[in-house]
């Protein structure tokens, strides 16, 4: 997107659309009487009225009658009232925005930035918002309908009407949120693809495409080095599937001697049917979204890749389907993970857990010193928390704590649960094997998160499942129905707050 570096006044808006934010006590807004002027003395009248609502994200538009060159129509944004106006709010209205520029075919708008201030949302917060928001609302599930004639749209230009003095951290705000904005869409794309067209293989090619544009190193082994290696985590989940499995490592490198670096692994499973534990029929539509965590976690490279901060990472991804077959897997085998412990297999729809294992203990031998895994590893964390909320895990208060000031700044809901030593036990509990990897459906995203839990050692770890938050059932204000792109942003901000520490 072309971001115009010029400041606008009202007179000299070169497009069509023009944004602005209303609230209850708009003759508090700077400059509110010219802009009020400008518009028309009408508007005070509708405002009273309530044809132009103040109401939080209420989006009216109305056209501009006036004799101008380019403005055509204003749309207004309702904030409320201005001192309870939080980030996230903002967030969200220009979520709201993005969409109603998209159902307009709109590619280029004015932003009047000064409407959206308050005491505490500086003009950078503001464009920073902009950016992200309406980037993320203008979103669409590409999809594969051959009646359709529309043409792909893109935003092209954005310009501000502002009286900021320094336009160059205007300009570079807008950029950085459009930057956390397009990889958390090209996340949303990957969890969208059927998985027909989204294999371990192409998964991998997606990884080394980053890794090209971004300058990572990077490490795809296949199916005969996994083997060669013993990674019978991974392996065992693959067993019943003819797609080859890959384990995709990325490193991004920060400092030559590539001195402790942050851990993130990604549960990359590219289908799931639930393996001889087989799933019903209903409960196996969307499973092509079971790989939301390697999405959030390429997202959150490509983040790291354009922002470059000062803060070593490695990324472990492991990716295969889980499959039926007469080669599969099965309830009561016994399976050697790359760590050498062994697992009895109670349930293999408990699959991304072995995953996570292998992947978990490949990011410890490649150097990290802190691990974050992100999954979409249970329903027991929908039954706990709902739709709306990441389910977390951790064995360390502190590093958790800093995790959550970045989650927090983002508007990522995360709830840590406990983890008890009662809980560890009944993970261990196997006449057979060293761990087990399904202890019963009570406090089932406990016994997951605990159970990649027994492969860190003495790491600072959180376990994040997004099996609610992956993907949406219904259309919200950041996007549409589908993958949501959830935890890419805060993951890279976590990324780049632990470089700032440096």
């Amino acid at each position: 997107m072309h971001i115009v570096k010029e400041a606008k006044t009202f007179e000299t808006i070169s497009t069509e659309v023009l944004v602005v934010g209303v609230t209850k006590h708009r003759e508090q807004m700077q400059d509110w009487a010219s802009f009020s002027t400008f518009y028309g003395e009408s508007l005070n009248g509708w405002l009273s009225a309530g044809d132009v609502s103040t109401e939080l994200k209420a989006i009216t538009k109305l056209p501009f009658m006036k004799e101008h060159a380019h403005l055509k129509r204003i749309l207004f944004v309702g904030l409320d009232e201005r001192k309870n106006l939080t980030e996230g709010d903002l967030r969200a209205a220009f979520g709201l925005v993005g969409k109603e520029l998209n159902a307009l075919k709109v590619k280029e708008y004015s932003i009047w930035l000064e409407s959206f201030t308050t005491e505490t949302i500086t003009v950078d917060d503001v464009a920073f918002l902009a950016g992200e928001g309406t980037t993320l609302g203008y979103y669409t599930i590409p999809h594969y309908k051959t009646t359709s004639n529309e043409v792909d749209k893109r935003m092209e230009a954005v310009h501000f009407v502002t009286t900021a003095e320094d336009l160059d951290n205007v300009v570079a705000s807008f950029e950085v949120g459009i930057i956390y904005a397009d990889a958390v869409n090209e996340a949303r794309s990957l969890i969208n693809l059927p998985p027909n067209l989204l294999t371990a293989t192409d998964l991998a090619n997606y990884a080394q495409s980053l890794a090209i544009d971004y300058d990572f190193e990077v490490e795809i082994l296949d199916k005969a080095q996994l083997e060669e290696l013993g990674m019978g985590g991974i392996l065992s989940v693959n067993q019943g599937s003819y797609e080859e499995p890959r384990l995709i490592t990325l490193k991004y490198k920060a400092t030559e001697d590539f001195s402790d670096p942050i851990g993130l692994v990604g549960k990359g499973v590219t289908y799931d049917t639930g393996g001889y534990s087989l799933k019903p029929k209903d409960s196996m539509v969307g499973m092509k979204g079971d790989m939301g965590g390697a999405a959030a976690v390429l997202g959150a490279m490509k983040i790291i890749g354009e922002l470059r901060p000062n803060k070593n990472v490695v990324a472990v991804i492991g990716s295969t389907d889980n499959m039926v077959s007469d080669t599969a897997f099965k309830p009561d085998d016994v399976i050697t993970t790359y760590s050498g412990k062994t697992v009895e297999i109670l349930n293999t729809d408990a699959e991304g857990r072995l995953v996570l294992a292998d992947a978990t203990t490949y990011a410890k031998q490649q150097g990290a010193t802190a691990l974050i895994d992100v999954a979409t590893l249970t329903g027991g964390v929908i039954t706990a928390l709902g739709l709306d909320k990441t389910g977390a895990l951790s064995n360390n208060d502190a590093f958790y704590a800093s995790f959550m000031e970045a989650a927090q700044e983002t508007d990522e809901f995360v709830w840590r649960m406990p983890l008890t030593e009662s809980d560890k036990k009944r993970i261990r509990k196997s006449d057979i094997a060293d761990l087990n990897n399904s202890p019963g459906r009570d406090g089932h995203m406990i016994f997951g998160g605990g159970f990649v839990g027994e492969f860190v050692g003495d790491l600072p770890w959180i376990h994040l499942d997004i099996a609610g938050t992956s993907d949406a059932v219904s259309a919200h204000d950041l996007g549409p129905k589908g993958g949501t792109g959830v935890m890419v942003r805060t993951l890279a901000n976590f990324v780049q707050r632990l470089g700032e520490e440096k």
